[in-house]
């Protein structure tokens, strides 16, 4: 019998973007880190500011519904949920799809809002990490220049808790390269030449950690 192997998004990504490969390392290393930290039970925070608020929302978009796969819920999975609310039998749970979790800390916009204003706007994004983040999660920092004060915040706030933090970001990394785990800094300099660097990199990272954890 032929093993079939699976695909390495991450190899898939360098053939097609060639500047990527200075970042190889890293780019694995955040693959790896979201993929444990989702094997012991943790969840994935995400934030930036404009398009890397953005690009936050795109990627847990990517994680908690299919992406590449289907990832239809198993008879197992629906048989105790139907036991559990019978009523769900009618609702059609062949629609539903296995989710990894993952949190946009710009969605909260009740909260976000009312601490900018009581509290502090620099640490809209330090409060929910400080709120939500447990350890054995894993951060995730998106900022073009690697200096947004929020991202930063939150990221030293995410250290603190024992969150593994990673910065997503372009330039010379800015101070969030100081101070997180892992730091991908793509080779631009033009914010949205490093924002069409980013998309890529975090659809190889959910196609990888969607293969790692759904086989068919």
């Amino acid at each position: 019998m032929i093993e079939v192997k699976p695909m390495d998004y991450v190899t898939q990504l360098i053939w097609r973007y060639p500047t990527l490969k200075a970042n190889e390392k890293e780019i694995r290393q955040l693959c790896d880190t979201v993929i444990k930290s989702y094997e012991s039970g943790g969840k994935l925070l995400v934030c930036g500011n404009g398009g890397s608020c953005a690009d936050a929302e795109h990627i847990v978009g990517e994680l908690m519904k299919g992406f590449l796969k289907l990832r239809p819920l198993s008879n197992e999975k629906k048989a105790q949920m139907i036991s559990a609310v019978p009523e769900l039998s009618d609702i059609g749970l062949d629609k539903l799809q296995q989710g990894l979790p993952a949190i946009a800390l710009n969605g909260g916009v009740a909260l976000t809002t009312a601490f900018a204003n009581d509290c502090d706007p620099d640490l809209i994004y330090a409060q929910q990490v400080l709120g939500l983040g447990k350890k054995g999660d894993v951060f995730l920092g998106i900022s073009t220049s690697g200096n947004a004060k929020n991202v930063y915040a939150a990221a030293a706030v995410a250290k603190s808790l024992g969150l593994k933090t990673v910065a997503l970001s372009g330039k010379n990394g800015g101070k969030l390269k100081e101070i997180c785990d892992i730091s991908i800094v793509v080779d631009e300099d033009e914010t949205f030449m490093i924002q069409e660097l980013h998309l890529p990199v975090y659809h190889a990272m959910c196609a990888t950690v969607e293969e790692h954890f759904f086989k068919e």
